[in-house]
């Protein structure tokens, strides 16, 4: 897998009429990605956990398809619990069912709790390890055989570039052990499929995004207006997934990077409060900001 944020290829195609199936869309970055394919006229799947309001965290599989839809793609949300390999599965095979296939799997769902060693619980523990890393092995290994069918089929994982030095696993080694280890997978799975022509590569953001998992604090405000918003990666990954699949794999990306080099000038645009100083982004530098811990298990974003 090669470290790097070319984008030298032309992209061969919009995603009008494929099928996208997003886990952990039903809000932030996830919904910004299926937003962006149904403007060109995707089917987008809504895989995720919320099917019901929840004032700390807004959005349901339900409330994204709508939006879904009005965007312009036709929506199927389904309620998947990604630690369920019974659940994963079926959520798959209905998709290939409903739309005659699968094209594309974005791992963007994700469980996060920051803490050292001695303070992490073991339920968070495992919760980040059964989403971010078995969840992002069940949905790419079971959704392979549609994949393999696709014209041009892409696995896209939302993790960072495997960068392996100790600041980035000081302080909360259990999360990061969790995406990274989604960052290998692209990597075994890249060398696997590579010869199949299925693109599997990585998505991560140069700054800080604003999502509903940033707290309320003063801190967290201080954050939020320094953050960008989900679009900035939802664009990079619609660059990424029309690119040619046989051409385009193997590559850990990094949102800005990879828009730049398409040719993106105007970053303001992504910008929630233009004014701030922008906040770098948690794993992609060496200057992270201050984040606070991650709402109960029960609620994984």
């Amino acid at each position: 897998m090669t470290d790097t944020e070319s984008g030298e290829l032309e992209n061969v195609e919009t995603l009008s009429g494929k099928t996208v199936f997003i886990t952990g869309a039903s809000r932030g970055i996830g919904l910004a990605i299926a937003l962006r394919a149904a403007q060109d006229g995707a089917n987008v799947v809504i895989a995720a956990r919320s099917t019901e309001h929840n004032p700390k965290l807004p959005g349901t599989i339900f409330s994204a398809a709508a939006e879904v839809e009005a965007a312009g793609g036709v929506a199927l949300p389904l309620r998947v619990d990604l630690r369920d390999e019974a659940q994963v599965r079926a959520a798959l095979a209905e998709t290939a069912k409903r739309f005659g296939g699968i094209d594309i799997v974005v791992n963007n769902a994700a469980a996060m709790a920051l803490a050292d060693t001695r303070h992490i619980d073991m339920a968070r523990f495992d919760m980040m390890h059964q989403v971010n890393v078995r969840g992002a092995f069940m949905a790419s290994k079971f959704a392979l055989p549609f994949l393999e069918r696709a014209p041009n089929p892409h696995i896209l994982m939302i993790a960072p570039p495997l960068d392996l030095r100790e600041k980035f696993f000081a302080g909360h080694m259990a999360f990061s052990m969790s995406k990274f280890g989604m960052s290998m997978m692209a990597m075994g799975l890249n060398a696997e499929l590579r010869s199949k022509g299925v693109a599997v590569n990585t998505l991560w953001p140069r700054s800080l995004i604003s999502t509903s998992g940033i707290p309320e604090s003063a801190e967290g405000q201080d954050n939020l207006r320094a953050s960008r918003k989900p679009e900035i990666m939802a664009d990079a990954a619609h660059l990424i997934l029309t690119k040619e699949a046989k051409n385009f794999t193997g590559r850990y990306l990094i949102d800005e990077l990879l828009l730049a080099e398409n040719g993106e000038t105007d970053f303001a645009r992504y910008a929630i409060d233009e004014e701030a100083a922008l906040a770098l982004g948690f794993l992609s530098t060496s200057r992270a900001p201050k984040l606070a811990i991650a709402a109960p298990v029960e609620d994984p974003a």
